[in-house]
């Protein structure tokens, strides 16, 4: 099993920045990749990045020059955000998946409110 706490949502005004932190505990050993998901009001949660253990990132086209995921070696995944728009706007979840059981672990999400 693996822990996720999500830390680092709040309400800034467009054109703001905020940092998403994730801490992961328990079977850390087992995780291969880490990500952000976000859901907004009546939409799907989708993928906004993704980092691997070796550090290969990927963004959705809506984030790219603005958001960076990055992580540290005690397993803490962050999402630095800056030029928050409206729709930003979401539930961010964090995401990791782990080779042992091929599982998929989620945190419980944090709020991100961006003002126009």
């Amino acid at each position: 099993q693996v822990q996720l706490v999500e830390s680092g949502g709040g309400l800034v005004q467009a054109g703001g920045s905020l940092r998403l932190s994730c801490a992961a505990s328990g079977r850390i050993d087992s995780i291969n990749v880490m990500a952000w998901y976000r859901q907004g009001p009546a939409k799907q949660r989708a993928l906004v990045a993704s980092i691997t253990n070796f550090g290969i990132t990927n963004y959705k086209d809506s984030v790219k020059g603005r958001f960076t995921i990055s992580r540290d070696n005690a397993n803490t995944v962050y999402l630095q955000m800056n030029s928050l728009k409206p729709e930003d706007t979401a539930v961010y979840y964090c995401y990791a998946h782990t080779v042992r059981g091929d599982s998929d672990f989620w945190g419980q999400g944090t709020q991100v409110t961006i003002s126009s």
